[in-house]
């Protein structure tokens, strides 16, 4: 006589609620959708009150706020404001910033750097009273800019930084778990943004060239995001995502 042990994946995440920052698109929304299909609860933060509305309507959270999460006052706030504990916060909020030295506008990078480190060590800050023990604290940074190259300097300086910070923070906030996901190339919305018409070969030379044959979307991603937020065994980890991308000579 045998019995199936496998577990319920439809309710891993029940009785669960999980922030996410950076839900209106991408990532944050798939993970959204992701959280709901595993029986979780969800409490979704966006720039755009547009855009978030349009995605709330489809994920029915438990509630929605728009605010830039680069505020750190608001940032701070908004957590404060929380009803009660939560059982995990992704944030996917930030973006690149490419440009050669030439062309670099120094205060605008600055502002770039100093809201990324703000955004990431605010989100830890403001958010610890209301993880549980155990519970995950999870940021999305990138793989891209780990071999130099021309017009990369600050978003190297970030993907080198973000792993640090989530060591240290990992030791610092315990027992609530934090970890970074670093992704490579992801087919979403920002990406199409930033390469315009150079999308579709952009997609054909990733297709052509990486091991898994195929593009890394967001639903990728975002499994790996739901794996570390049932698996309390992880922590203070940066785990890539990138279809063998950095495999690669070039």
């Amino acid at each position: 006589m045998t019995t199936d042990s496998k577990p319920d994946r439809k309710q891993e995440l029940a009785d669960q609620t999980v922030v996410v920052i950076g839900a209106s698109s991408g990532i944050g929304l798939e993970t959204a959708r992701q959280v709901r299909a595993a029986g979780g609860q969800v409490v979704m933060v966006g720039r755009n009150p547009e855009r978030l509305e349009r995605a709330a309507a489809e994920i029915r959270p438990l509630s929605t706020m728009a605010f830039d999460v680069t505020d750190t006052d608001r940032l701070g706030q908004f957590f404060s404001d929380l009803p009660g504990t939560v059982d995990h916060v992704i944030s996917t909020a930030g973006g690149p910033s490419y440009a050669p030295l030439a062309d670099m506008d120094l205060a605008k990078t600055s502002r770039h750097f100093g809201d990324r480190l703000a955004m990431t060590i605010g989100t830890a800050k403001y958010s610890r009273g209301r993880v549980r023990d155990a519970g995950t604290l999870l940021f999305i940074g990138g793989t891209g800019a780990r071999r130099p190259a021309k017009g990369m300097t600050v978003t190297s300086a970030l993907t080198a930084a973000l792993p640090a910070i989530t060591a240290s923070l990992a030791l610092e906030l315990a027992p609530i778990r934090v970890n970074l996901i670093a992704a490579g190339f992801v087919d979403t919305p920002l990406s199409a943004s930033l390469l315009g018409d150079q999308l579709e070969a952009r997609r054909e030379e990733l297709r052509a060239s990486l091991p898994i044959r195929r593009v890394v979307g967001p639903q990728d991603v975002a499994a790996l995001a739901l794996h570390i937020m049932r698996n309390e065994a992880l922590t203070g980890a940066t785990y890539d995502i990138d279809g063998g991308q950095q495999l690669l000579s070039h």
